[in-house]
């Protein structure tokens, strides 16, 4: 759960800043449908992670 918190925690706290345009100086520019499939990859993995873990319990 922990692993899965500072996952989440780590992505959110990088991709938030850039997809309300902090590196647009830069010229990046990240798109909200962009953001939208990297958000929902967040999603995914911390689902994938939380069953991998769930597995090495059982074991």
């Amino acid at each position: 759960m922990m692993q899965n918190l500072w996952w989440a925690a780590g992505y959110n706290i990088l991709a938030v800043p850039l997809a309300a345009g902090a590196l647009s100086g830069v010229g990046i520019i990240l798109s909200p449908a962009v953001g939208a499939v990297l958000m929902s990859l967040s999603t995914v993995i911390v689902a994938i992670n939380a069953q991998l873990l769930k597995r090495k319990i059982k074991k």
